[in-house]
């Protein structure tokens, strides 16, 4: 079997493996990322919404940093080789395993052969595909994750790449299928000032209107369309030098529509960050998709 993993060059799999039908707009192989080497330059990158995808691990019974593949908008289609487990979770779009309706969250059992689809995104944007064992690609500085913005870990998944999968190791759950909430029509995020809050005219610029998601977001920020937000006469005309940015910064560059940094931010930035989501808001971010209402209100200050 042949796998256009790593590198992108293909290479010598095992036994199990799942075969590339369709990737819809887009479908990368995402874990939880590389923590702890923003030292070095190298975002953690990793699964866009970490809860989505750690639950789809948990149901096959893989460990949460096991890699599995995260499609944005549907019209993903997979075939097993091999007899394969398999879940969906995230964002609600149909599940088909060999042309019958399946669900969100139900443990998908797939005979060699059988072909698992993922129609259009009913709401939301980046769904998330487990299979039991994980996929078995090569680690790039410990991490399995594509990284849109280095260009670390493996190329975006194509239509006929072979992907080989690990061997199961922890036992399964004790439960087969889980109800998953639906997303609401309009996104709330909380969030606690930033270290560049006083760049700013007035806070209430940020937290007061609610905020149109641009056509231009991505893996690396969501990009918000809206009111401008002026900023404080004392900043006018001031230059900041780059400074560290964390998963959830709202930076506000010079045209005033603020930018929400997710999984494959730059390490520095810029522009002022004038506030943080709470990092359990994040993954609801990660969702949104052009077009949604964002609003913002004030939160906890997290923890240290």
């Amino acid at each position: 079997m042949t796998s256009d993993i790593g590198d992108g060059r293909p290479r010598r799999g095992g036994t199990k493996a799942i075969e590339i039908l369709a990737t819809g707009p887009r479908a990368l192989v995402e874990d939880l990322g590389r923590p702890g080497l923003a030292r070095l330059g190298v975002g953690r990158s990793g699964a866009a919404d970490r809860g989505a995808h750690a639950l789809a691990q948990r149901l096959v019974g893989n460990t949460p940093d096991a890699a599995g593949i995260e499609v944005t908008l549907g019209g993903f289609a997979m075939r097993a080789r091999g007899d394969l487990l398999a879940v969906v979770t995230g964002a609600p779009a149909p599940v088909t395993v060999d042309g019958r309706q399946r669900s969100l969250g139900e443990l998908l059992t797939l005979l060699d052969g059988a072909e698992l689809t993922l129609g259009p995104a009913e709401s939301g944007l980046r769904s998330y595909v487990a299979v039991r064992g994980g996929l078995d690609v090569p680690a790039t500085l410990g991490s399995r994750s594509t990284d849109t913005l280095s260009g670390l870990g493996p190329a975006p998944l194509a239509a006929g790449d072979v992907v080989p999968v690990g061997e199961a190791t922890r036992a399964l759950p004790t439960l087969d299928a889980i109800a998953l909430a639906p997303a609401g029509a309009e996104v709330v995020l909380r969030v606690s000032p930033g270290p560049r809050m006083e760049w700013i005219a007035a806070p209430e610029a940020l937290i007061g209107p609610v905020w149109r998601v641009s056509s231009r977001s991505d893996r690396i920020g969501v990009r918000l369309e809206g009111e401008k937000i002026a900023r404080a006469r004392a900043y006018e005309d001031a230059e900041l030098p780059s400074e560290g940015v964390v998963r959830g910064s709202i930076q506000v560059p010079a045209g005033g529509e603020p930018v929400l940094f997710l999984a494959d931010h730059p390490v520095t930035g810029g522009y002022p960050v004038v506030a943080v989501v709470l990092d359990a808001d994040v993954d609801r971010a990660a969702q949104v998709r052009p077009g949604d209402v964002v609003r913002f209100v004030h939160g906890e200050t997290p923890r240290a």
